[in-house]
């Protein structure tokens, strides 16, 4: 799954060029079938409403609504177990290994208050 999710924002990547050369007609061709044909008719389906197919998670946050992403979306995103819409947008949602770095990364440990010492 992780490998799907890479060719669908390759695929915007190369559509949304303005003038695509003639490469990248044999690159869109060659990476539309090899998106099975659900996920590629969804994809078309966001496309032709002119929004994006594919949405950058950042911070935990959709990159197109600005919507809070669930963790358990997040981890799965991170495994690379399944595919992932966003709840709010329904676009597929893509973790570059920078932000799955960072959600990985422990979080800070908590300040402990500082303590007065108690008048005698």
């Amino acid at each position: 799954m992780k490998h799907l999710v890479d060719l669908i924002f390759s695929l915007q990547n190369l559509e949304s060029l303005s003038a695509p050369a003639n490469g990248d007609d044999k690159e869109i061709r060659r990476l539309r079938e090899n998106i099975p044909p659900p996920v590629l008719a969804h994809y078309d389906r966001l496309i032709a409403r002119g929004k994006k197919g594919v949405a950058l998670v950042r911070g935990k946050v959709c990159a197109s609504c600005h919507m809070g992403v669930p963790l358990g979306s997040l981890n799965t995103l991170v495994n690379g177990d399944d595919l992932q819409l966003c709840g709010s947008c329904g676009r597929y949602l893509y973790m570059s290994a920078e932000e799955k770095t960072l959600f990985l990364q422990p979080p800070p440990a908590p300040k402990t208050p500082k303590r007065k010492p108690k008048p005698a």
